[in-house]
């Protein structure tokens, strides 16, 4: 017997959309315990979600995209425009059960295709040393280390990737 090839898809919705923030929760679930080494509450991911609303990752100024596996959302990421030749990609997420399967590289796509189409040149991002595993994914995918972009107080790594 031979497993079924996965086909993830990014769909874009809008970013206040049930799917996204279902998803945009897990998000902050997941790197919330993981910086501070428990669970967060879900009080604490509804004060950072109102604290950053990200209506940026709405057209015109960006993009947000769920990637199903099927019929199940397993995923998300955002991209908005800085500049008129940068972009950044922000809110990668990839559920637990659907990591290892190439649906971190399907979400970098989607954004890719949407800088482009956005003009950018240069998609840029930043992430913290813990997330040990989409550090990879970005290197895996082309990104390259480079100096601080901003003023974050938890990034502590800047990747940038020139566009074709």
């Amino acid at each position: 017997m031979t497993d079924a090839v996965t086909e993830f898809v990014a769909t874009p919705l809008p970013i206040h959309s049930p799917e996204a923030q279902s998803l945009i929760r897990a998000y902050f679930f997941d790197i919330g315990s993981r910086y501070w080494g428990r669970e967060v509450t879900p009080a604490e991911v509804d004060a950072v979600i109102i604290d950053e609303p990200n209506d940026d990752l709405a057209p015109p100024s960006g993009d947000f995209f769920v990637l199903r596996d099927g019929t199940e959302d397993v995923g998300c990421v955002g991209v908005r425009r800085i500049d008129p030749h940068t972009c950044e990609l922000t809110r990668l997420f990839v559920a637990p059960h659907a990591r290892g399967r190439g649906a971190g590289r399907a979400l970098i796509a989607a954004v890719e295709r949407s800088a482009r189409e956005f003009g950018a040149r240069t998609l840029r991002l930043d992430t913290r040393s813990d997330l040990t595993e989409a550090r990879a994914l970005y290197a895996a995918c082309g990104f390259a280390e480079i100096p601080r972009f901003n003023d974050d107080e938890y990034a502590e790594h800047w990747f940038a990737k020139a566009l074709g």
